[in-house]
């Protein structure tokens, strides 16, 4: 028996690239719009503090359909992320 070991990073990398690909295999959609629980996992952030500073910036999209509901744009987490990401050699 062969025992592979992942740091949790990597394990959850893992974990949402399997996801992704059934959901695509499926036919299935991504939910535009995510939780900010879901918001702050994507981002790697623990602070909520730090995802509304996010919001208050405009550096992501949000929906707010109601006082205490908010809503982000999975879309704008995506394209912020791809914006600070670093180029290797």
């Amino acid at each position: 028996m062969e025992v592979i070991c992942l740091e949790d990073d990597a394990f959850y990398a893992l974990i949402e690239k399997v996801v992704e690909r059934i959901k695509e295999k499926n036919n299935l959609k991504f939910d535009k719009w995510i939780s900010g629980e879901e918001a702050m996992r994507r981002l790697n952030i623990t602070s909520k503090t730090t995802l509304q500073k996010f919001r208050d910036e405009g550096k992501i999209r949000y929906s707010q359909p109601e006082k205490k509901i908010i809503l982000y744009d999975a879309d704008s987490i995506g394209e912020y992320l791809e914006k600070h990401a670093q180029n290797i050699f």
